[in-house]
């Protein structure tokens, strides 16, 4: 220990003694010993009492741990799950040096050591696991940054608190949940981890509060009957001999912790097994959570909804319930379309491929065909939940969740072909696109943390997609004026509004009107107070915390509107399973508490437009666009000009 240590500090010295523009390559010594350190016991401690010299090294330098300010707990988490070993050392000397920020020991002029207290206690509530569980599969044959890792987790928590955790935690889970996504399998083994440290004697919870026990209790013990969490078989026991009574607060309670946290516990779906096998359609609604309108829907297509029950919805499909009641309560039955198509997906043997492709995404514990029939019940019924996971995939799960929202049965039709056929087919400025005869698109395999449907569909998207650009290439103008109308349907514009020069990459010099069309066509001042009545497809900048461009992301705008404090906004669909981020510059984008319904994300009207490049509109409907105020326009494009257009701008006339 101590020769290391000394290694660590003559290895320090010499990097603060090297040229700025050369510690990037002459810190590859301190990140060796550090590492090396830090899986002994007690280096943890060693290298956070050098943290002050770590900062004055210049280790971070030309990185982006050099802006501690802009870090993100999700990303870090990443990093010590997947990055090579200098990288993860250089994440944990990091953390070491935030816990003495927030610690007040070492003073960071852009890091408060509240924001340093903040940072930590997210991080290690995404990294409970490394506190208390054992190693995974992804660790082993890497045990030295595995044990360096740990190290410091446990070193940082024991300065934190496992209470402040908890409670971070649990805010962070309601957060994500706030936002209803229909894949919730983190969120579940958060919640897990939760459960299991408050029964964990030699853990003291502190003041967690009655969030967590709330999100565990909804997950593994929602009602009297399984409160204690007896287990499947012993509940399904207790329900043979519940009377009336029971059986409808049982009914209720379910569909209150549903409905209240997005969660459903695996026993909600022994209990509606029970009830069809009663045929006790009452007990159905009421466990449903079902309105007069969802009630209404169910009362005449009771017998689909039974089949729906029995065929997709297990303990292993659990989030499939939320799903039924959500697409009961969009009365999608009342579509003369809907309940056909899903008669005929209760009957659909997805191909050999999709079942492999499903077994590896899912498991074998159901049949390929009931993952799919599930997860096509939340998709229809949770059309805002769908993501696109960690693919590069935006467009695909944009256009299913269009389809979702606005034309369901279109979705079905290519769902069954995809499921059956391993091919869809679509028209392009009429020719035929077979996706069987393409070549793989952006995303190379079939992603495997989505939900079924997308499994199942956004590989055949994605290669049409890529298709349709190809065809379009060496035309003048963006390829989506042409792509995005014929592959999401009628209702996109015909028209596009492209605020960036494609030929040279900068602010196109119609930025002014491009703004103003922006406004004209959805601010209600100007456009005569219309709606939007079908989700149009837009293009955005994405930039980090710091205001920095990251890159170009396809989202879909839902709504415009009046916020609770008066201010009109954007609401928009992101593909991100969490739409919530820090765009920079104040640009914040919000998930809850601004009027947003379950899924959207939505920003002030000029701050969207200020990260908007491009989006469609019909030139019919252009409302009042020369009314926009002057200073309004030059507000958003000097927003723009700061942000991700800062490096874009036209050069100088001389």
């Amino acid at each position: 220990m101590d020769r290391l240590g000394g290694m660590v500090d003559r290895a320090l010295t010499r990097l603060e003694q090297t040229s700025a523009f050369a510690k990037l390559t002459a810190r590859g010594p301190l990140l060796d010993i550090s590492g090396r350190l830090l899986a002994r016991p007690g280096g943890a401690a060693a290298l956070y009492a050098r943290a002050a010299q770590i900062e004055a090294s210049g280790v971070f330098m030309g990185t982006d741990w050099d802006h501690p300010e802009i870090l993100q707990p999700s990303l870090a988490t990443g990093t010590l799950a997947h990055g090579d070993r200098p990288t993860v050392t250089l994440e944990l000397l990091s953390e070491l040096r935030l816990l003495a920020v927030a610690q007040r020991e070492l003073f960071h002029p852009r890091l408060s050591s509240e924001q340093a207290q903040h940072f930590l206690s997210q991080l290690l509530a995404l990294n409970l696991n490394r506190l208390f569980g054992p190693p995974g599969e992804a660790e082993r044959g890497k045990e030295v940054i595995t044990t360096a890792t740990r190290h410091v987790v446990g070193f940082v928590a024991d300065y934190i608190g496992y209470g402040e955790i908890l409670a971070r935690l649990s805010t962070e889970i309601e957060r994500i949940l706030a936002q209803r996504p229909i894949m919730v399998d983190d969120v579940k083994v958060m919640v897990t981890r939760i459960a299991a440290c408050l029964h964990d004697p030699d853990i003291s919870p502190g003041g967690v509060g009655l969030g967590a026990a709330r999100l565990v209790s909804a997950l593994f013990g929602p009602t009297a009957g399984c409160r204690e969490d007896p287990g499947l078989d012993v509940y399904k026991d207790r329900l043979a001999v519940l009377d009336d009574s029971s059986l409808q607060q049982e009914a209720r309670a379910f569909a209150r912790a549903m409905h209240d946290t997005g969660l459903v516990s695996p026993y909600h779906p022994v209990f509606l097994r029970h009830s069809t096998a009663l045929e006790r359609g009452d007990l159905v609604g009421q466990a449903l959570g079902l309105s007069s309108t969802g009630t209404e829907a169910f009362s005449c297509y009771a017998s689909l909804v039974y089949s729906l029950i029995d065929t997709a919805i297990t303990p292993d499909t659990t989030q499939a319930v939320y799903g039924l009641a959500l697409l009961l309560e969009r009365g999608l039955l009342f579509d003369p379309a809907i309940a056909p198509a899903l008669w005929g997906h209760i009957g659909l043997k997805p191909s050999a491929t999709v079942e492999r492709t499903l077994a590896a995404a899912f498991g074998d514990r159901q049949p390929a065909a009931t993952l799919l029939l599930a997860g096509t019940i939340s998709v229809l019924g949770q059309p805002l939940g769908i993501g696109q996971g960690n693919n590069p995939t935006c467009q695909a799960a944009r256009a299913l969740s269009m389809w979702a929202l606005a034309a369901p049965d279109y979705l079905l039709h290519l769902l069954t072909r995809a499921a059956r056929d391993d091919d869809i087919v679509m028209v392009f400025e009429g020719g035929r696109l077979s996706s069987s005869t393409l070549a793989a698109g952006l995303a190379p395999t079939p992603p495997i943390d989505v939900d079924p449907v997308s499994v199942v569909l956004v590989p055949h998207l994605d290669r049409i997609y890529i298709e349709m650009g190809r065809l379009c290439a060496g035309r003048a103008g963006d390829p989506h004026a042409w792509v995005n109308s014929a592959m999401h349907g009628w209702w996109v514009g015909q028209d596009t509004a492209l605020v960036v020069d494609l030929a040279t990459g900068h602010l196109a010099d119609s930025a002014d009107r491009f703004v103003r069309l922006f406004h004209g066509l959805y601010h209600p001042l100007y456009n005569g107070n219309k709606p939007v009545t079908h989700p149009q497809p837009a293009g955005i900048a994405v930039t980090d915390s710091l205001g920095r461009f990251i890159g170009w992301h396809a989202i879909s705008i839902l709504r415009v509107g009046l916020g609770p404090q008066g201010d009109m906004r954007v609401f928009f669909f992101n593909p991100n399973y969490d739409g919530g981020q820090d765009w920079g510059h104040g640009v914040i984008v919000s998930t809850d508490g601004n009027g947003e319904r379950f899924g959207e994300s939505s920003l002030p009207f000029e701050q969207f437009a200020a990260r908007l490049y491009l989006f469609h509109y019909d030139a019919c409907e252009e409302g009042r666009s020369d009314a926009v105020p002057a200073d309004t326009v030059e507000m958003v494009l000097a927003m723009v000009r700061a942000t991700w257009a800062a490096d874009k701008m036209p050069e100088p006339e001389a």
